[in-house]
């Protein structure tokens, strides 16, 4: 169980022997002190061991076992005859005589030593702990050592350190702000893909400097501001030299133990090769169907072209060799009906969609020149 308190600082000295007043659910009074005729030295010395959070073992100078707290059994699984019965380099893994030479010459100088070690349990397994070394003037000279299990630190500072290399070494680009939307952290693959050299050069700056258009970011950061837990957009994004690209953006709050939004954690995905990978299949389905459409065109104008070839060449035969307007009327249209055949057997055997320049465009206009079907 973990209590925290906020001081609530008294505008009056408190008297040694008045009763303090802790505000908290529960509400308990707590002296400040206790009458000296209380307790004798042995008893206020046995109270302070026992009331110790950490295990706490007293050895003599050459690390002899003297006494332990309660606490000192519970962590390290020993009864307190067994602890009373070890050295401390029983206790603490790798210790040996040079330690407590050391130990003892640091305190000469020192309040206290601290130590990062391991620490064997009674059952033979092994726990880091930080140990804190110091002198205690017992009658006679003696060594305290408060052993503190930091098994739950380590692991968290081991979970933090393979998520920062993890982040470090993201293929996406990751940045941390606060909640004025200032960079705080930049992962390098951010900064190479925005054509950085250095992280730090984005280090207090806008995550506005990233974007071509203040609008487009704006939007998100509203969501996330109103309560979105995530966000997720396609915008298009500034490099330092200019170059403009796609981007995927993920935007989630950064909240402190206390559920409170003190940044956002910004995730950056370039879509630029999708992008054009999705613009060629675009176009490449726009290809297939106009290829198709011209196909259904020569079907359907084939049949019509043919039967007016066909009656055409009989009227002219019928008309026989004599010289008339007519006739010529006649000839030139056949003659134009041939062309669009060979015209539609082009145009149905085109297997490739490409276009070609069909009149020039105009000087000093800006319209589009004019392309047609290249066959």
């Amino acid at each position: 169980m973990r209590i925290d308190l906020i001081p609530d600082l008294p505008s009056e000295p408190v008297d040694a022997e008045k009763k303090v007043i802790v505000s908290s659910p529960v509400k308990r009074e707590i002296k400040a002190t206790c009458p000296e005729s209380a307790l004798t030295g042995e008893s206020r010395y046995q109270a302070l061991l026992q009331s110790v959070y950490d295990a706490a073992l007293v050895t003599d100078m050459k690390g002899a076992t003297v006494d332990v707290n309660v606490r000192a059994q519970e962590k390290l699984l020993y009864e307190r005859d067994e602890l009373l019965s070890l050295s401390v380099m029983d206790i603490i893994s790798g210790a040996d005589a040079s330690l407590l030479e050391t130990l003892c010459q640091n305190l000469e100088n020192d309040r206290y030593t601290l130590i990062q070690a391991s620490c064997l349990r009674g059952d033979g397994t092994l726990f880091p702990a930080e140990i804190s070394v110091n002198k205690v003037n017992l009658g006679e000279m003696h060594l305290c050592f408060f052993i503190r299990d930091i098994t739950i630190r380590v692991q968290r500072e081991e979970m933090l350190r393979t998520t920062y290399n993890a982040i470090q070494n993201s293929g996406d680009g990751i940045a941390v702000t606060n909640q004025q939307t200032t960079f705080e952290y930049i992962n390098p693959a951010l900064a190479t893909m925005w054509g950085y050299d250095d992280p730090a050069e984005l280090i207090n700056k806008d995550v506005h400097v990233l974007c071509d258009k203040r609008e487009d970011i704006d939007v998100v950061l509203d969501q996330i501001r109103e309560g979105q837990p995530n966000i997720v957009e396609a915008i298009l994004v500034k490099k330092k030299d200019g170059t403009i690209f796609s981007v995927q953006v993920s935007v989630a709050s950064n909240l402190n133990s206390d559920g409170e939004q003190v940044g956002m954690i910004f995730s950056f995905v370039d879509i630029s090769d999708r992008k054009r990978a999705e613009e060629a299949e675009r176009q490449a389905e726009q290809r297939r169907v106009m290829l198709e459409s011209l196909g259904a065109a020569c079907h359907h104008l084939g049949q019509p072209a043919t039967v007016l070839l066909g009656n055409l060449g009989i009227i002219q035969k019928k008309l026989g060799d004599e010289e008339s307007p007519l006739l010529e009327l006649i000839q030139s249209s056949i003659e134009a009906m041939e062309s669009m055949s060979n015209i539609l057997y082009k145009l149905n055997t085109v297997n490739e969609y490409k276009t070609t320049q069909y009149l020039e465009k105009p000087a000093g206009e800006d319209s589009e020149e004019s392309r047609i079907l290249e066959i």
